[in-house]
């Protein structure tokens, strides 16, 4: 019986991270579960989520001065932008690349990340 309410806990931590459609706070993807699941408790929803990365199902996003979020692994390569009112962070479709160019002779390549800053849609409208 308890096994199966951990996977229902684990099942409804993964629709929600899914359908955030964006890279969640810890305490965001809690109180996005808490709707299915009222008695969700948050240090269930650190280890589904440190189980999910261990298995590669959700990958941690880590900007720069920020508390590490989470997204599902089974993404594309994208980048993200951060609001600086609300604090939410928003997935960026698609990559500049070419970085090779700018980096100086003989150095390699090996990752990138980028973090655009700004106001999202909600928070633009009240600075309008």
């Amino acid at each position: 019986m308890h096994e199966q309410r951990n996977t229902k806990q684990k099942q409804v931590i993964e629709m929600m991270l899914k359908q955030a459609g964006r890279p969640l706070l810890p305490k965001e993807l809690l109180g996005k579960a808490q709707e299915s699941l009222p008695q969700l408790g948050v240090a269930t929803v650190f280890r589904t989520l440190k189980k999910m990365v261990d298995e590669g199902t959700a990958k941690i996003v880590c900007l720069p001065g920020d508390s590490p979020r989470y997204e599902p692994s089974d993404l594309t390569h994208h980048h993200h932008f951060k609001c600086s009112e609300c604090e939410g962070v928003f997935d960026l479709n698609g990559c500049p690349g070419h970085f090779e160019k700018l980096l100086p002779e003989g150095f390699q390549l090996t990752d990138h990340e980028i973090t655009l800053f700004g106001r999202c849609t909600d928070c633009a409208i009240h600075y309008s």
